[in-house]
């Protein structure tokens, strides 16, 4: 057997192995060759003569067919042989239904391609025949007017005998020179033979245009307009449009001759006649340009520039657009009296497990949703003193307070603050008693205590609603909470959630990875996704709303605190959020009032008299200063911390915040610092990678914190350490003058008696001369008998000379004192 009679593979399940082989010689079936790798075995083909005897189920002598190959494994051989052909053949059909199918769409889009081809050649046909024809006719006219102009009569100018008729005219030399012009004028892009040379794109196709900017209908009417007066003979001065001209305090020349909507030459021009040699790019005052605007012949309208905060306006909702809203509660209360701990019991969160200290140095703001399904916006503010302004701003924005107030504390310094921010929100207060479970638990003091401070609870007979909790047992949540639906329901709570949303900041900050930050209570409107708005200083557009449990939604409605990201920087911490049209809008009115906030802390800052400027070289010469750099997490710890160094100091030293932000401690911090020599704080936040490396090369210190307290009383130490030490006398004794002697190389020496304490050669002295300070200084000598002795006690004689002085007489006293340095802490 030859296998080189023609080979095809045999396999399984779609696969050939290399070591089957099936051959073929000239139609007539051959057998099946399978190799394996120990031996040869000859298979019978499919079809042909089965070989006589044996006793298999397929035929052949046991005897003579190979070893190794069963009945069953051939017939799944042949099997697989014949599903592999089917596959091959069902592959096939399929290749040349593809190609069919390819073929036809080919041929679809040469056809579309020819249609659109012819298409756009009869078009390109007509537009010839068009110019042809317009060309024709301006020939014709052209004729018509040179044949008009050929008259009998000579003009003035002839030579003498030549006459009109036998001039040349020069009208058709004229129209011939037009056509030239015209032609040389055409539009790029077309041949001699009006055809378009280049591609053509979908737009001009689908928008009919042949290529070329198109004119406008304006530009094509004062063409027309222009033509017609040129065959009237004259040239005809546009009718000059009058303006109002809004103006500003002051305002740019090329801006002024924008508004007027004249040259900028002729406003300069106009202000040069008026003796004012200014350039386009200088600014005039508001008189100067009612001037020129009057001159000009235009109105003029002064604004302002705060007018531009115009598009934020107030808007009186219509009663019938109002629907309810949930109640923003406000917890406040002095520190460790377990605000965070009772709003946790509320929230079933642990809120306090990650507040550095277990004390609460942020606003936090979170939505509840009770067992009977009233939604509830709680606020939760820090109960620390250098907080005050974060309550201030919690009390502001809400509807109720609950005052928390621990039964085994009673009533404390920020609980009375946190009573004075409610009366001046002039909202309806809570009282929770916190921490009944514990044993000196006194609620019946708490309630005495608020007596003080005009707050009567329902069980002193009062208004105010008091209810005994507990946030470790759970006790009286329940009770509280209705107490809370049932305020809300008193005050009837409704805002309008189809208008433009306007919401205050409670909390901003900068984030690493996502920018700047800030969490926005909504009091009115729906804040949506897309929104551009304003806020304080900074402006953006909603890129993203995340809820408290940090999912991200697409609108905010009343009552509802989210994040906001999409600022362009960090606002401050109780700034107002407005949504506006358009971003031009939003990006002006940040700007003035950036302006505006700079201009003010600038004016802040400077003497206006001369009287003002000699008191604060004067003051700025007598007090120490210690300036350091602060940048916190967020605005509000930041403020809070600001705040609390300005309370540090007295007339002699003062902290003094150079720059104050929010985010990671960067190079440009270290930089200030080193050009101040202050130190660096961070609260809740490090120094990047380049900034420590800098801070290490010029040795400044930074200092990392995240409580307040230790910050705090960190900066009072060191502004201790700038204090003078305080100087004080202690009286150690008294002498009595009995005689005055006169010592050679000494001068006079006063014979004492020491008659209380002790004389001391190293201490200061007094002469007092009928009990008035006559002499203050040092002794030169202390002496008993004629030995020189450091002190000298009670009862004991002695004599004293002073330095530099010798008017002493019998019966004046010396005093005796020592002075010590004592260190002052603020």
């Amino acid at each position: 057997m030859s296998d080189n009679d023609g080979k095809k593979t045999l396999g399984l399940g779609g696969s050939r192995p290399s070591n089957v082989k099936q051959s073929f010689s000239h139609g007539r079936t051959k057998n099946v060759v399978v190799e394996t790798k120990r031996k040869r075995v000859v298979v019978p083909k499919p079809g042909a003569a089965k070989p006589t005897g044996g006793s298999g189920p397929i035929g052949g002598d046991p005897s003579k067919r190979p070893a190794g190959i069963s009945d069953v494994e051939l017939e799944r051989r042949m099997k697989a042989l014949a599903m592999a052909k089917a596959r091959e053949a069902e592959e096939q059909a399929k290749r040349e239904a593809e190609e069919k199918a390819r073929a036809a769409e080919r041929e679809a889009r040469r056809a579309e391609i020819e249609a659109k081809e012819a298409e756009d050649r009869a078009r390109e046909e007509r537009a010839k025949a068009k110019a042809e024809e317009e060309e024709r006719k301006r020939a014709e006219a052209a004729k018509a007017k040179a044949k008009a102009a050929a008259a009998p009569a000579a003009p003035a100018d002839a030579p003498p005998g030549e006459t009109a008729v036998s001039r040349p005219s020069s009208a058709p030399r004229k129209a011939e020179r037009e056509t030239r012009e015209k032609a040389s004028k055409a539009k790029p892009g077309r041949g001699d033979d009006g055809r378009r040379s280049g591609k053509l794109t979908l737009n001009d196709a689908m928008a009919g245009r042949e290529g070329g900017r198109q004119r406008s209908m304006a530009a094509m009417k004062r063409k027309q307009d222009r033509a017609r007066a040129k065959a009237m003979g004259g040239s005809v001065e546009r009718e000059k449009v009058f303006r109002e001209v809004a103006l500003p305090e002051a305002i740019t020349v090329s801006e002024l001759a924008n508004r007027m909507s004249e040259r900028v030459a002729d406003v300069v021009k106009a202000l040069m006649t008026n003796g004012i040699m200014a350039t386009q790019n200088q600014t005039i005052d508001a008189d100067t340009a009612e001037l020129i605007i009057e001159e000009f012949g235009h109105t003029v309208v002064r604004v302002s520039d705060a007018d531009v905060e115009d598009v934020i306006t107030k808007v009186e909702d219509d009663p019938k657009d109002l629907k309810s809203r949930p109640p923003i509660i406000t917890i406040m209360g002095h520190v460790d009296h377990g605000k965070t701990s009772l709003l946790d019991a509320i929230r079933n969160a642990k809120v306090v497990a990650g507040e550095a200290g277990g004390i609460t140095q942020h606003i936090g703001a979170y939505q509840v949703t009770t067992d009977s399904g009233a939604v509830l916006s709680f606020l939760d503010t820090p109960g620390h003193a250098a907080f005050t302004s974060m309550r201030s701003r919690g009390a502001q924005v809400t509807d109720i307070v609950v005052l928390v107030v621990a039964a085994d504390d009673a009533v404390m310094p920020q609980t009375i603050e946190a009573i004075n921010h409610a009366k001046a929100a002039k909202v309806p207060m809570i009282v929770a008693i916190n921490k009944i479970d514990k044993p000196e638990a006194n609620p019946d003091k708490v309630r005495t205590d608020l007596l003080q401070h005009e707050v009567i609870v329902e069980k002193m007979s009062g208004d105010v609603q008091d209810v005994e909790v507990s946030a470790m047992t759970g006790k009286g949540l329940d009770e509280l909470l209705e107490a809370i639906a049932l305020q809300a329901e008193i005050l009837e709570l409704k805002a309008n959630p189809d208008r433009a949303a306007e919401g205050a900041v409670i909390e901003a900050q900068l984030d690493v990875g996502r920018g700047p930050v800030a969490t926005v209570l909504v009091q009115n409107g729906t804040l949506r996704q897309g929104d551009i708005f304003v806020v304080g200083e900074q402006y953006g557009k909603v890129r993203a709303l995340i809820n408290d449990k940090g999912e991200r939604v697409s609108e905010a409605g009343p009552a509802v605190p989210v994040e906001v990201l999409g600022l362009n920087g960090t606002p401050e911490a109780g700034d107002v959020l407005n949504v506006v049209d358009t971003d031009a809008q939003a990006r002006e009115i940040a700007e003035y009032r950036e302006k505006a906030a700079k201009e003010k802390r600038a004016a802040a800052g400077a003497a206006t008299t001369l009287e003002q400027l000699m008191a604060n070289a004067k003051a700025d010469e007598n007090v120490s200063e210690l300036p350091i750099v602060v940048k916190a997490d967020v605005q509000g710890s930041a403020e809070a911390i600001v705040q609390a160094m300005e309370k540090i100091g007295n007339d002699e030293v003062r902290v003094r915040v150079l720059h104050s932000g929010v985010g990671a401690i960067t190079e440009t911090d270290i930089g200030l610092a080193e050009a101040s020599g202050a130190p660096v704080f961070g609260f809740n936040v490090r120094a990047n990678t380049s900034a420590r490396n800098t801070a290490n090369q010029k040795g400044i210190e930074i200092r990392y914190y995240s409580v307040i307290y230790d910050l705090v009383d960190d900066v009072k130490k060191a502004a201790s350490g700038l204090l003078s030490a305080e100087i004080r006398e202690k009286f150690i004794g008294y002498a009595a003058i009995k005689e005055v002697f006169k010592v050679s190389n000494v001068g006079k020496v006063a014979g004492c008696i020491v008659t209380e304490g002790v004389a001391r050669r190293s201490a200061g002295v007094r002469l007092l001369r009928d009990n008035v300070v006559i002499h203050e200084g040092t002794l030169k000598t202390l002496k008993r008998f004629k030995d020189e002795v450091a002190e000298v006690q009670s009862g004991q004689e002695c004599g004293m000379a002073f330095e530099n002085y010798d008017d002493i007489r019998p019966d004046d006293v010396i005093e005796i004192f020592e002075r010590e340095e004592v260190e002052r802490n603020l």
